[in-house]
Formats: C-alpha cells, sequence, structure tokens
C-alpha cells in the first residue's frame, strides 16, 4: 500500500480497517476515555476485534476495576502483554523501584522495560494498530495523522481515528452510550497510565500535564508512539 488511504470519520476508518485486516488488525487499548469510545465503535464493526493491554505491573486499581467491568460489558477477553521477568527483575536490581524520576533518562529506561519492548511482542505478525491519541492532547501530538505508517514497527500502519476528536466529543459519546470510564476521571485524571507517574490536573492545564509531571512538555512520551 503506497498511497495511505484518507477517511473522513472514525467509523469509516474502523469499518474498512476491519474489512481489509481482519485479525491482522489490533487495537492497544489503555483504558482511558478515548479507547473506550474506539473499543466501543470497533467491536460494534467486528466483536471478535483483536484488542491488547500493556500491563506494566503499575497500573492503579481503578484501571484493573474498569478492565473487569469491561470484559463483563462486552462478554470477552483482551490480551494480555507484561514486561518480560529478565528484564523487569535486572532493572529493578540494578535501579531500584523509582528511578524514573531521577531523569529522562531513567523514567524512558522503566517505560522501554514496561511498555515499549512489551508493545513490539503484541505487534509481531500485525499489519494495522489503532491507537486512540488525539491532537488535542498535547504539544507532541499536535501533527498526528489519522492514517500514517509506522517505522518503529516496520512500517505497518498506525490508525488514530479520533485523531480530530475534542474533548467534548469524546465524552458526548460516553455519555450518549453510557460506557464505563475509570472513576479516576472523576478526580481530575483526564490522562491515566501508570500510578506513579500519573497525578491530577488543574484547571486550565494541558490534559497530559499530570503524565510525568516532573518532566518538561516536550518529553512526555513513553516510546510507545516514537517515529522511528
Amino acid at each position: 500500500m503506497s498511497q495511505l488511504p484518507t477517511f473522513d470519520t472514525a467509523e469509516s476508518l474502523l469499518s474498512w480497517a476491519v474489512g481489509h485486516f481482519g485479525q491482522k488488525l489490533t487495537f492497544a487499548s489503555s483504558f482511558g476515555a478515548e479507547d473506550m469510545v474506539l473499543l466501543d465503535l470497533l467491536l460494534a464493526n467486528d466483536p471478535k476485534a483483536r484488542v491488547f493491554i500493556l500491563d506494566t505491573g503499575r497500573l492503579h486499581q481503578e484501571t484493573y476495576d474498569l478492565i473487569e467491568r469491561t470484559r463483563l460489558r462486552y462478554r470477552r477477553t483482551f490480551e494480555v502483554y507484561a514486561p518480560q521477568a529478565g528484564p523487569l527483575e535486572r532493572l529493578l536490581t540494578e535501579s531500584g523501584p523509582n528511578s524514573f524520576y531521577e531523569s529522562v533518562e531513567a523514567r524512558k529506561a522503566c517505560c522501554y522495560v514496561r511498555k515499549v519492548e512489551p508493545l513490539g511482542r503484541a505487534l509481531e505478525g500485525v499489519e494495522a494498530w489503532i491507537t486512540g491519541q488525539r491532537r488535542a492532547q498535547s504539544q507532541t501530538r499536535i501533527e498526528l495523522a489519522m492514517v500514517d505508517r509506522d517505522g518503529a514497527h516496520g512500517g505497518i500502519l498506525k490508525l488514530n481515528p479520533l485523531v480530530d476528536w475534542s474533548e467534548e466529543q469524546v465524552w458526548e459519546y460516553i455519555r450518549e452510550h453510557k460506557l464505563p470510564t475509570n472513576s479516576l476521571h472523576d478526580q481530575g485524571f483526564p490522562s491515566i497510565g501508570c500510578a506513579p507517574c500519573t497525578r491530577a490536573v488543574q484547571p486550565g492545564e494541558d490534559l497530559r500535564s499530570g503524565r510525568w509531571w516532573w518532566e518538561n512538555p516536550e518529553h512526555k512520551e513513553c516510546g510507545l508512539h516514537r517515529r522511528s
């Protein structure tokens, strides 16, 4: 596929992706607000669509609670990818449990073991993957395309169906369809990752300012969405 296709809506993109890729398509869900919308849209197209979770081992209990509620609502399971024991044990032995606070490099080393390497395994044999990224989330995402080529994972397609959705549109869909959400959203957490790396945000702050809040905004990606 030399020329990337274009779509007007999230629904049209997902319908095309399900029909075109089948089981070679997968969805990386963190069970944030955007991902609950995407999950509902995706499963409406294909109830057996592949969905995976990166369980870093340090997620909030509220996230695990939402995963269980979602399993029951849709009556299905999700693929789970966790850190490999050897690299995680070495990280903890050599750097301790909270090394990510020390520097951007140390934080990225933790993200690599807990998220980036498991993502690589999750995408093996896949031709396209879906994410819940939106341009309005942060300054690191303002140039996102709805359909992109993922150079970091062999050139597979990376699909961002909600790329041009606003926060209001996301929550309007959630309310209209009565979707379950993470209870931390009601406590001021618009973006939810690992428990020690996420805090509530204040009114007027960037939506992802609560992620790795001790770092400068331009550094606030974990490596899952690197360009190459």
